[in-house]
């Protein structure tokens, strides 16, 4: 009698995670919708929005003292400071990517991110690497150095997206305080300054012209559905799912990114380019055998 829920409940771990990353995937057609806004503008009306949507949600998730015990602690008031600049960042650089027809850069970025989270981990918070991982690494740093050596010109944007989202999951390691509740504090911390380059655009003629357009105002709205929705699926997804299988998904949103980029925003593929995907998908799959490897053996 009582085995449906049970099955349904473990279906909602990996069913939250597919989805939050098929919806990081798709992000690019939503900023499709608002391509005339300037990326500056888009970030600062996402911060906007982001703010009242999580609200909500944390609201009818009886998250508010989490909330609250984070603004009383000094200590994690100044991480998520930070924590909020480097996602600002990080989300300005994806935008102007996009805008400026860059997707495969970004794509790339976020194929190099968790195997530079694995470098970051070993840096900062004393993990080690398997000899796996390490392969992985390394193959990883020759793609990148393809690049470098053919394609510099997009260099920064797939570096400056791995760099500025795994360091800003360090930080995050910093506090105690859970994925929605830590970006409502940072979205407040950075509503303020958002409000105020909303603001200045509002009265430049280069301006997204927000009240002209009801359409184009209920897509700079929904920027905040998209922005609290997925990183929701995806705390639910880390409490419910194993490393190793997290591990493995996290790769379909760049992936997702890849075909968009080369198919309804047509971008070129440089053989440069090519050269350097393949070296990062071999690493990519060398850190994926190493997590089921671990996790074969009960280490993850």
């Amino acid at each position: 009698m009582n085995r449906g829920p049970v099955i349904s409940e473990q279906k909602i771990g990996p069913v939250s995670g597919v989805s939050a990353y098929v919806i990081w995937g798709l992000l690019p057609l939503y900023l499709l919708l608002v391509i005339e806004v300037p990326a500056l503008e888009l970030v600062s009306w996402r911060i906007v929005w982001t703010v009242p949507v999580c609200l909500l949600i944390v609201m009818l998730r009886r998250q508010g003292r989490e909330i609250a015990a984070a603004l009383r602690d000094k200590r994690a008031l100044g991480w998520l400071v930070l924590s909020a600049g480097l996602i600002a960042a990080n989300w300005l650089i994806y935008i102007w990517a996009i805008q400026h027809e860059a997707v495969l850069a970004a794509s790339l970025g976020y194929y190099i991110n968790p195997l530079l989270n694995v470098v970051l981990g070993t840096v900062f918070l004393g993990e080690s690497l398997s000899r796996r991982q390490w392969l992985a690494v390394a193959i990883a740093a020759i793609g990148v150095g393809i690049l470098a050596w053919g394609a510099i010109g997009t260099l920064w944007i797939s570096l400056g997206l791995a760099m500025s989202f795994g360091t800003y999951g360090i930080v995050r390691k910093q506090v105690s305080v859970g994925a929605l509740p830590g970006l409502t504090i940072e979205s407040l911390l950075l509503f303020v300054p958002a409000s105020a380059v909303v603001v200045y655009y509002a009265a430049s003629p280069i301006g997204s012209s927000f009240d002209d357009s009801l359409l184009l105002g209920s897509a700079l709205a929904f920027g905040g559905v998209a922005t609290a929705v997925p990183l929701l699926l995806f705390a639910i997804a880390a409490r419910r799912m194993p490393y190793s299988t997290l591990g493995f998904i996290q790769f379909l949103a760049p992936s997702i990114v890849f075909v968009l980029g080369l198919t309804v925003f047509e971008e070129p593929l440089l053989e440069e380019e090519v050269y350097s995907f393949v070296a990062i998908w071999l690493a990519a799959g060398i850190f994926v055998w190493d997590l089921l490897a671990r996790r074969r053996v009960g280490r993850v």
